[in-house]
């Protein structure tokens, strides 16, 4: 039974986040609806309000960000990355690698522990590397952190280059859930469900978010299903894992998170040059031009990309194909990649 005290923390939490994430997403930021209740969460936390979100709650948000990847795979970025198979997976790699090293630079001069450094650099879908740090050992409020650092300066350099290369305005925000039909939506949260269920009993890693993201991504592909997640959902979804991390701010970790911020800065600002040096050489081995080759390495995060990608005269196919592989790889190559760079880190004194 909840507390009154709880319960009138909890409807202050929902009610400032309500109103920052508004003022987020006036001033066009980035992810505002996980922003603005992870930077609230942060201040309740750090004030001692002793509040959580409890698991399940951000299980089913994971779930529903793995939907959101999903949803992105269709029948024609399959077809790009059958074409172009194996320069795509050289951008990705290549962009993977420039993560990586970003991660052990900041674990060799002591910025932040290996694990940590290693989903926080990785240039995936910045709610998803959230979701899955604490599942790998890393602290997902420093993850979440360096996320979206990268997150709002990919943004910011992003739509710096597709305004200066193209006249066309970034469309309008999602469906609501009357214009996408309650149908797919219905099919969207059993694809969730079940795609969780399915992972969890193969013992997979992050089975609530990568469940679904494997089974909604093979039947998107193949067209045997129609997914939709309108608008109320995802944010929800992204609340929900805003709050999650939020709530578990400390003074301490406050302290550490405001040390490292030069660090991280700096470690964003080198992988977003590394990328769009990488982008301006791709422009010479595929026939694309330089906003499509600088939206497909930027490194994360793959909504935003997106938004920007199709309000511009960019290959959208060619954008979503590489995003979403380097998601895919990530995913995969990060535990691997996160001992590494953990093994990198230089004994205590």
């Amino acid at each position: 039974m909840i507390s009154p005290r709880s319960l009138g923390l909890w409807t202050a939490l929902v009610a400032a986040s309500a109103v920052i994430a508004y003022s987020l997403t006036l001033a066009q930021f980035p992810a505002a609806l996980l922003l603005g209740p992870m930077l609230v969460a942060i201040a309740f936390g750090v004030g001692g309000a002793s509040l959580s979100l409890a698991k399940p709650g951000f299980q089913a948000a994971q779930a529903i960000i793995g939907c959101l990847v999903a949803k992105s795979v269709t029948a024609d970025i399959v077809g790009t990355l059958l074409d172009d198979g194996l320069l795509i997976l050289a951008v990705v790699l290549v962009t993977v690698m420039a993560g990586a090293l970003v991660g052990w630079a900041l674990t060799r001069l002591r910025i932040l522990p290996g694990s940590t450094a290693a989903w926080g650099s990785s240039p995936g879908g910045a709610a998803a590397m959230t979701a899955m740090a604490e599942e790998y050992g890393a602290d997902p409020r420093l993850v979440a952190f360096m996320q979206y650092v990268r997150v709002a300066a990919v943004v910011l350099s992003a739509s710096v280059v597709a305004r200066i290369l193209t006249d066309t305005s970034i469309p309008a925000k999602a469906a609501s859930l009357e214009e996408a039909g309650i149908l797919p939506v219905l099919v969207t949260l059993s694809v969730a469900g079940i795609g969780a269920v399915l992972a969890r009993f193969l013992r997979l890693p992050a089975s609530a978010l990568v469940g679904p993201m494997i089974l909604g991504a093979v039947l998107h592909a193949m067209g045997l299903v129609s997914m939709a997640l309108p608008e109320p959902l995802l944010d929800l979804a992204y609340a929900c894992i805003g709050w999650y991390v939020g709530l578990r701010f400390t003074a301490q970790t406050l302290r550490e998170t405001v040390a490292a911020l030069p660090g991280i800065l700096t470690a964003t600002l080198a992988v977003i040059a590394l990328c769009g040096g990488w982008a301006f050489g791709l422009t010479f081995l595929l026939p694309v031009d330089f906003l499509t080759a600088f939206l497909a390495t930027s490194p994360g995060g793959l909504d935003s990309v997106a938004i920007i990608a199709v309000g511009s005269k960019a290959d959208v196919s060619f954008v979503l194909a590489v995003q979403t592989l380097r998601l895919f790889v990530v995913l995969i190559t990060g535990p691997l990649l996160a001992k590494w760079i953990a093994r990198g880190a230089p004994a205590d004194r």
